[in-house]
């Protein structure tokens, strides 16, 4: 199903269609501030399955992330919310930044790699969090690829809808997307190293 949602005003009645959808163990395919991306409910760990299978991921090994409402909730997934990283969350979330944390307990086993680390994702985008806050838990999160030669990243949705119509039950059509993923930055050691850069402009203080 293409789903269109103003992404300045979401209607309520569309965003908790996706959520049905999610709740049941679907998969979406949705906006946000940088690129589409491909999500589910965190508690459906086959349809987390089949996201890393679509995106050909380990799941053991791949660096799997959520997208969280606020900084709030995501302190209820890391065990790493002292001062200095919660400084740097605020600084700059909502934003196009991925944050790399240490997993607490309550993050679903299909999340935890060897590494026991959980990405962490608060975009500044009103459709994802309007899904994450009508379901009540965080949404999977991964860029959706494009094999494009130019472009990385599909942008458009009707180009994602017939792409991928079989594969996914919602592509949900906010317009067209960005080509330059979130920036990444581990936070697990003393000082947040920045591993993959893309949009935004991280602040550190």
């Amino acid at each position: 199903m293409l789903l269109k949602i103003n992404p300045d005003n979401p209607a309520g009645r569309k965003i908790q269609q996706v959520v049905e959808v999610l709740e049941k163990g679907g998969i979406i395919i949705y906006p946000t501030d940088t690129v589409y991306g491909l999500g589910c409910d965190i508690n459906h760990s086959k349809a987390v399955e089949k996201i890393c299978r679509l995106r050909g991921l380990d799941a053991k090994k791949a660096m799997l992330a959520m997208i969280c409402k606020d900084i709030s909730q995501i302190s209820a997934f890391t065990t790493q919310i002292d001062t200095p990283i919660f400084r740097m969350l605020k600084k700059n979330l909502p934003g196009p930044f991925t944050f790399v944390l240490k997993a607490a307990t309550s993050v679903p086993k299909m999340f935890k790699n060897r590494k026991k680390t959980i990405g962490v994702r608060v975009p500044n985008h009103h459709v994802p969090i309007a899904i994450v806050e009508a379901l009540g838990r965080p949404i999977l999160t991964t860029s959706l690829k494009s094999d494009d030669e130019i472009l990385e990243y599909f942008t458009d949705p009707e180009d994602i809808y017939d792409d991928f119509k079989k594969i996914v039950d919602i592509v949900i059509d906010s317009g067209l997307g960005g080509n330059h993923p979130s920036t990444v930055v581990d936070c697990t050691d003393d000082k947040p190293v920045v591993i993959r850069l893309g949009a935004g402009v991280l602040s550190f203080s």
